[in-house]
């Protein structure tokens, strides 16, 4: 290879090696204080309109974010929400003493993992992340019951299902040891006659439910709410 080959290469190299992301770049996308100025505004509204003691809260990722109906929808308990952005399981567990514990809440819902899968964390890390959630809500709360609500299935991470439901299966028989724990099933109430999601029942990014979505998560979700 000639001098101006090789330093043709080095410099390539060198221009790959700068711009590709590192693996400890990309841990970084997982650490819980991306999330501060979301969990800051949720401390903010709490001082100026606190949500009701003893009512139901609803936290975890986007699905539970932009779950804007969740107040009409079940209008016969007081429930709110504290779902945020693209969060992890542990993200909940993290911000636990600051927008779950203080409200004092007789009912958690929490709805996370599928992030966790995407970004590539196994079946048995997402279900010692509800562990530790759990071990939390047991510890600060002891007499709160806490609801998961299963990941759900969605066109746009379909690839994944497999570590989907090994997750959901975990999570299932460890919330049958423990009477103050629920399983919330909405995984096969979303899938259609050929065994995979409705198509109908997500936004254009296939992985966001519509409003259709929602109306399938409602009445499978309420009589977890009344015991």
């Amino acid at each position: 290879m000639s001098k101006f080959g090789f330093h043709s290469l080095r410099l390539i190299l060198l221009c790959l090696l700068l711009t590709t992301p590192t693996k400890s770049s990309a841990l970084e996308k997982d650490d819980p204080s991306r999330w501060e100025n979301a969990i800051r505004q949720f401390e903010a509204a709490d001082k100026t309109n606190a949500p009701p003691k003893n009512g139901i809260v609803f936290i975890g990722s986007s699905s539970i974010r932009i779950w804007t109906t969740l107040a009409s929808d079940f209008p016969e308990h007081k429930v709110f929400n504290r779902g945020f952005g693209g969060s992890h399981l542990n993200d909940s567990v993290f911000y636990f003493d600051r927008i779950v514990a203080p409200y004092k809440p007789k009912m958690i819902v929490l709805y996370a993992g599928g992030n966790d899968i995407n970004f590539g964390k196994t079946p048995e890390a997402v279900f010692a992340a509800f562990t530790n959630f759990v071990a939390k809500a047991h510890q600060a709360l002891p007499k709160t019951r806490v609801a998961y609500i299963s990941i759900a299935p969605n066109p746009s991470r379909w690839s994944q299902v497999e570590q989907v439901k090994a997750a959901n299966k975990l999570i299932e028989d460890f919330t049958k040891k423990d009477s103050n724990l629920a399983f919330i099933n909405i995984f096969p109430a979303m899938l259609g006659e050929d065994g995979k999601p409705k198509p109908d029942i997500f936004l254009k990014d296939n992985l966001h439910m519509n409003e259709k979505g929602y109306a399938i998560w409602v009445p499978i979700v309420r009589p977890f709410l009344k015991k």
